[in-house]
Parts: C-alpha cells; structure tokens; sequence
C-alpha cells in the first residue's frame, strides 16, 4: 500500500510537469500569433487550453483523493498540498496565454499592439516564455537555482510592465481608445503570467529546502 501511495506522489509530479510543458507551449504560440496576427494559431492556442483545465482537474481530484484515502502527513502533505495549488497557478497561466490568443482574434485581422508598444511585448513574451521553460525544468529537476532566474526575469517583467503604462499616459500617446485597452489588457497578461510562474517556483523551493526565498547569489 505505501509503495502505490508513493507511486501516486510520483505521479503527481509527472502530471504537474506535463502541465507546465502544455503552459509553455500556450505561450509561444500565442506570442507568435500576437506578433504576427495569425487567426489560426490564435484559435489553436484557445482550443489547447481546454487540454490544460482537464489534465488540472485530474491532478486536484488525484490529490483530494489523496488527501482523504491516504491521510498523509509532513512532507507527503506538503507535497500534495503544494500539488494542488501549483496546478492553479498553471492553470492561471494557460489562461493567461489564451486570453492573448483571444485579443489576437478580437482584432483580426489587425496587429492588436500599436507599433510604438511592438519591441516591449516582445521582450515581455521571451521573458515569459523562458520562465514558463525554466518552470518545467525546475519541477524536472529541482534544481532551486532556477527559482532565483525566474524571479529576476519576472522583475524585469515588471519593469517593462509599468513602463507600458507611463507610456499609455503620456502626452503624446495617440492610439484610439480599443487599441490603449488592448495594449493595457496586454500588459497585464504578460505580467500576471510571470507572477504565476514565480508562485509556482517558489513552492517548488518550499518543498525542496523549506524556504520560501531563494538564498542571494554571489
């Protein structure tokens, strides 16, 4: 009975990590018809989320199961646990990729980002693709150096993100008002994503170490 209870915990993991790998791939094809107004590739990214919400309903409804069969303690808790609210964020996340997904096709077939705003998107969607890569190898390996990476390229994130607004309120900001809240609703996407990415990274570390913060790199 413990080895298949073991078994299960293992799978837990496996299915946490094909969640992240699908949460990746929602991000670059979802950037890549933002930036290039591909209808298809948008409707493909929004019809894969539904892939995304059934394997988490899986997961949550193994870790309940879990949970009231196994009555597990300590770490196998916090393991389970830490599942189950890891797949939310991911989940968050493959939302987040379709929501972008969704613009591309609300606007079709126009580009959704003003030209002023293209280079800043861009740097956001590879910052969140490389956390959204970086989470998969993190629940692969756990290697917790990677939680320190993926919080600075989500500052960076953040960065950029206010920058999108101080230009949104500038003076000279001149797009029409669909185009400042899609460009705003971008944003926000992108940063909401990063965020995630880093909820998730940081209770990988709290199961791997105990902490909740990475230790400061030389």
């Amino acid at each position: 009975m413990r080895k298949l209870f073991q078994e299960d915990l293992h799978n837990l993991g496996d299915q946490l990590t094909d969640i992240a790998v699908l949460v990746s791939e929602a991000m670059e094809k979802a950037y890549r018809a933002y930036e290039t107004a591909d209808v298809q590739l948008a409707e493909e990214v929004i019809a894969a989320d539904t892939r995304i919400d059934t394997l988490q309903n899986d997961l949550d409804e193994k870790a309940i199961e879990l949970l009231a069969l196994q009555g597990p303690v300590a770490g196998d808790l916090r393991l389970i646990v830490g599942a189950l609210r890891m797949s939310t964020s991911l989940e968050r996340m493959g939302d987040l990729a379709r929501h972008i997904a969704q613009l591309v096709r609300l606007r079709y077939p126009d580009p959704v980002a003003p030209q002023q705003l293209v280079d800043v998107y861009r740097q956001m969607a590879e910052k969140d693709i490389q956390i959204a890569k970086k989470l998969v190898e993190l629940l692969v390996t756990r290697q917790v150096d990677l939680v320190a990476e993926i919080a600075a390229l989500n500052e960076q994130i953040n960065e950029l993100h206010a920058g999108i607004f101080t230009a949104i309120a500038a003076d000279n900001w001149d797009a029409s008002p669909s185009a400042t809240v899609d460009s705003a609703l971008t944003s926000r996407y992108f940063e909401r994503f990063g965020d995630h990415g880093v909820s998730v990274a940081k209770k990988v570390l709290y199961l791997v170490t105990g902490q909740w913060e990475a230790e400061p790199t030389a």
